[in-house]
This record gives structure tokens, sequence and C-alpha cells, in this order.
């Protein structure tokens, strides 16, 4: 197995590792005084929140522990890596999300049932304090454009924290204005909804990569048009499969025909150059062909670049 011509491609993973570290630390401390908090106050909306922020802890946890098993190298059973492990935590951590809602949901239903006293001084300041723990957490993981599926799930528990601390605010103030025990369920359901839609597209994204998905910002079509056009020794492209190790490392798989057997290698950079500097695709594996027949498949491969050439020539 060679991997020449090849070389990795992407971010490095301790600084990704020591903000998951620093935000770990800041939410297991706030999480003990939500939780004490919501215990004295009888906040059900502050306790959803301090249940929240022990999934974060969890699934912080967990975050780290991937990036630190991501870090190994390629071995004789896992010829890509290990890297695939962030994107697997990413995954079991918007199951543990949709758990968790599922579980906030029902207490909320109960408690529309049978109202409790909520001591709504407590709550807000306990609330005040978890909002500005899950905003520090917030800015030490938040960078634009994260395309780390880890880093990502690890960010979606901390906003849905940030919600949750939001809506026990303004249930604590409206508590104490007007007695309305009703609205701390009723916030609780609503922020719960608004999360498991992030919940649902984290899982959405992180199985499709797990079940060897394509890209979606990669037209395979035009990517194929694209490789005959970028050099003349190449009659055509078929057989184009791609993959992600993940959302920023794709992996891909193709054959290339061209008409002379001399022309193999020329047409092997110009494929690799175009599918780095067009695509920043830097992990594949090219199959050239001489012909239009395909050692793989029983039927003719078609050309469409070939056809072109024979056209302009009878013009």
């Amino acid at each position: 197995m060679s991997n020449c011509g090849h070389h990795d491609h992407h971010v490095s993973s301790d600084k990704v590792t020591g903000r998951l570290l620093a935000a770990l630390a800041v939410i297991v401390t706030f999480m003990v005084i939500e939780v004490v908090g919501g215990i004295i106050s009888g906040s059900l909306a502050l306790l959803a929140d301090a249940a929240h922020m022990l999934t974060d802890a969890l699934a912080l946890a967990l975050a780290v522990a991937a990036q630190f098993f991501a870090a190994r190298p390629a071995d004789k059973r896992l010829h890509f890596g290990y890297r695939r492990a962030q994107v697997l935590a990413a995954f079991v951590n918007g199951l543990l999300l949709a758990v968790l809602l599922v579980w906030i949901i029902f207490e909320a239903v109960q408690r529309f049932m049978e109202p409790v006293q909520v001591a709504s001084g407590l709550m807000l300041w306990v609330a005040v304090g978890g909002l500005v723990a899950n905003v520090i957490a917030f800015l030490i993981l938040h960078r634009p454009g994260e395309q780390n599926l880890n880093m990502r799930g690890a960010i979606l528990h901390v906003m849905g924290d940030m919600l949750g601390s939001v809506a026990a605010i303004i249930a604590a103030i409206i508590i104490g204005i007007s007695g309305c025990m009703a609205i701390d369920p009723i916030l609780s359901i609503a922020v719960s909804v608004l999360i498991g839609i992030s919940a649902y597209r984290l899982v959405r994204e992180t199985g499709f990569i797990l079940l060897e998905g394509a890209p979606v910002n990669i037209d395979v079509t035009e990517l194929g048009e694209g490789l005959v056009d970028v050099s003349p020794e190449i009659i055509g492209v078929h057989h184009v499969q791609i993959s992600q190790i993940t959302p920023e490392q794709p992996r891909l798989t193709m054959h290339v025909c061209v008409e002379r057997a001399e022309a193999s290698s020329s047409a092997l950079e110009a494929a690799k150059a175009y599918l780095e500097s067009r695509y920043d695709i830097h992990d594949s594996t090219i199959q050239i062909e001489v012909g239009t027949s395909c050692p793989d498949s029983v039927t003719k491969v078609e050309s469409a670049k070939h056809s072109t050439k024979h056209e302009s020539h009878k013009d």
C-alpha cells in the first residue's frame, strides 16, 4: 500500500483539544452550582439546564477522548487511521442530546399536570451564573467556519445550555412577577424543540459520513467533465467514488482513460493537480486505463471527450 503523492491534510488537533479541556473545566464547575441551586429552588428549568450541563460534561469528555484517539497513526488494521473517531464522537453526542431532550419534555409534561412551587429569586441568580459559564465555554470553543464535527457536536451541547439558561432566566422573572408556574415547563419544551432540530442535523450529517456519503458540495458529473477538459491526454473519466474520512478530508477513487500508454504519467499528474487545486482533495487513488475498455466492467466505457474530438476532426 503506497501513499506516493499523498500528504496529510488536517487541522492541528492540539489547539482543538486544549479548547475542549478548557470548556470542560468551566462546564463542570457551574454544573455543580446549578444542580445545588435547582434542588433548593425546585425549578425544572434550572434542573433541566443542570442535567444538560452534565451531558455537556460527558460530551466534552468524549470529544477530548476522540481528539486523542484521532491523533493515533494508521496501522495494519486501520489503514486510514483513527481520524473518523471525531465523527463517531459527534454522532454519539447527537444521540445523547436526543435522549436528554426526551427526558426534559417528559418532565415538563409532569409539571403541567402537577405544578411545583419555584423559588424564583434563587433560580434567577443561578441561571445567570449558568449563562455566564455557557457563554465563556462557547467563546472558548467557537471559531468561524468550524469544520471539525467533533468540535461542532461539543458546541451544540454548549449552545443548548446557553438557550436553557436564557429560558431559566426568563422563567424566573415571569414567575417572580406573575407567579405563573406554567412558564417553567413551557420554556423548557421550547428550548428542547430548538435544540432537537440542531441535534437531528448533527446526527444526520455524521451518520451520512459514517455511511460513506459523498461531500454534498462536490458534483461528481462536474468533476468528471472538468478532468476531461484539464488535459488533452484524458479522454474519459468513470467509476468516480468520493467519501469522507472527516468533512475536511475527502477521499476519492476513480478510473481515468487515456489514448496512449505513454500519456499515463502526465495524465495522472494533471488529474491529481486538478483535484487538489479545484476540490482540495489530497487523498486520491486513480486507475489509469488505455483506451475506453475498463477491466472492471464487461461493457465499453463511453468517452464524451473522445467523441467530441472525433466530431471536431470531421468538421
